[in-house]
């Protein structure tokens, strides 16, 4: 194994996992929102399915993004009718694949920060006649600045770990969707026990000044 092949894992998950966490985080921030702001009767039930990747085994993930979008569902379909390519075994699905199990985490960090929030703040401003869209912006989301900025970090480095679900779902082709945890498992496998060493050192300390990062900002 030449240099190229031991940092190709390593460029792709970090590519994978930039993506990932910003859409997640985007998605995260703007649900956890509406969720606070909006009572109805079902509430329970939708924040259950929004929580369960966190529960659920990653392959059993994985296939349910298999079957979503695969290409004997409506969706699957329409992905590769928009652009002339399935998104399975893609850096696309890859990327799908790590915002699905980073997106748990994100909401619950985001939804602590902002149900810690004091309601007075943000009665006020709607009071003086903020709407919605300005409550979040300038109060909500500056006074739960720290929760929103732990979340993105546990939700990087929860991408960053993902294997189930992206071996499933985007496979492992070097160079294209081999990320670390994916590209460790063929190491040990094949008996390459150098490399794997070398790049599980490499997400270990990936994890460590992410989670130590995560600690720094309570």
């Amino acid at each position: 194994m030449n240099q190229y092949d031991f940092w190709s894992p390593i460029i792709v998950s970090l590519q994978v996992t930039l993506v990932a966490s910003i859409v997640a985080f985007i998605l995260a921030l703007f649900a956890s929102w509406m969720m606070r702001i909006y009572r109805f009767r079902s509430k329970s039930i939708v924040e259950t399915i929004i929580l369960l990747p966190l529960v659920l085994p990653p392959s059993v993930v994985g296939f349910g993004l298999l079957v979503l979008f695969g290409r004997n569902s409506w969706v699957g379909r329409g992905f590769e009718w928009l652009f002339h390519q399935p998104i399975i075994f893609t850096k696309g699905a890859a990327v799908l694949a790590a915002v699905v199990v980073a997106f748990p985490l994100i909401y619950m960090s985001i939804k602590t920060g902002f149900d810690s929030i004091d309601s007075e703040y943000e009665d006020a401003a709607r009071s003086m006649g903020a709407n919605e869209w300005s409550v979040f912006k300038f109060v909500s989301i500056p006074l739960a600045w720290r929760s929103l900025l732990t979340g993105y970090i546990l939700g990087f480095a929860r991408g960053i770990g993902e294997f189930g679900a992206t071996l499933m779902f985007a496979g492992n082709i070097p160079g294209k969707t081999q990320t670390i945890p994916t590209a460790i498992y063929v190491a040990v496998e094949s008996g390459n026990m150098t490399h794997a060493y070398y790049w599980v050192l490499t997400i270990v300390l990936f994890s460590f000044l992410l989670l130590f990062c995560s600690f720094r900002m309570k």
